[in-house]
């Protein structure tokens, strides 16, 4: 089994090594640093068995991969103080946002580095990453990244310049969908359901159609046609739609996402 090492565990710490362990990694194979030792002691009562430790230099001893899971501007330190504990040979799969693999690479000078992009809904096992590999990094070492990220989610390999264009897609995505599902609420409540019904009739028709699109073998579009008889109220809604703009704006949105991760990586958090 790989040894792994968490370095930060926050929700989506959290959520790799719920996924990790119920995909079969043992838990005395994997550790987990965190500075705040109620986050610890929660920690260590949810996954009995995972070596949970204050300091990054202690989880990372021995690991095969560390799994850099803190806030983009804490990356650098966290690394730097592991550097004297971290094997050459260990594998840095970083999932914080914005920070690239040139500074990954100084961050951790020698060592293989997978940069990662994720996203929420891996805390409920279905997220969406996008990896790409550092200079060091080889084909068994993206392997690794997919099966670990696997554990939570679908994993695709893309060339770093287009994980900003990932950001803007699914790494915001999830917003986008909730504000949609807001909307939706709002406007059965206008057409006369009560507030609760509403809801649970967004979130499952959300689910419903994920699961449709994400499990069967149409596409969108096509999924779209079979639902939309000529002059029935499915065209009806979409006709409105149209006419004030979704499809561009959702378009727009995507866009301006990307291009502020751009300017991130540029400048930094």
């Amino acid at each position: 089994m790989t040894r792994t090492a968490l370095l930060g565990g926050g929700r989506m710490g959290e959520a790799l090594l719920g996924g990790l362990i119920d995909a079969g990694f043992e838990a005395d194979e994997l550790a987990v640093a965190d500075v705040d030792p109620e986050r610890r002691r929660a920690l260590e009562e949810r996954f009995p068995g995972v070596r949970v430790v204050p300091t990054p230099a202690w989880a990372v001893a021995d690991a095969d991969v560390v799994v850099v899971a803190v806030k983009p501007a804490d990356v650098p330190g966290v690394l730097a103080s592991s550097l004297t504990s971290l094997r050459d040979d260990a594998l840095v799969l970083s999932i914080a946002a914005g920070v690239t693999l040139r500074d990954l690479e100084a961050a951790a000078p020698g060592r293989p580095v997978v940069r990662a992009m994720p996203n929420t809904p891996a805390l409920v096992r279905r997220g969406a990453a996008a990896i790409a590999a550092g200079s060091a990094a080889t084909d068994a070492h993206l392997a690794t990244a997919e099966r670990l990220l696997g554990a939570v989610g679908v994993v695709v390999r893309v060339p770093e310049a287009l994980l900003d264009a990932v950001t803007g897609l699914s790494g915001s995505g999830p917003a986008y969908v909730f504000l949609f599902a807001e909307a939706l609420v709002e406007a059965g409540v206008l057409a006369g359901l009560p507030r609760p019904t509403a809801s649970t009739l967004v979130a499952e028709t959300l689910l419903g159609a994920a699961t449709l699109l994400a499990e069967g073998s149409e596409t969108a579009d096509a999924l779209r046609s079979a639902v939309t008889s000529p002059g029935g109220t499915t065209a009806a809604g979409l006709f409105a739609l149209e006419q004030h703009g979704f499809r561009a704006a959702v378009i727009d949105a995507v866009v301006a996402a990307t291009r502020r991760s751009a300017e991130l990586g540029r400048t930094g958090p």
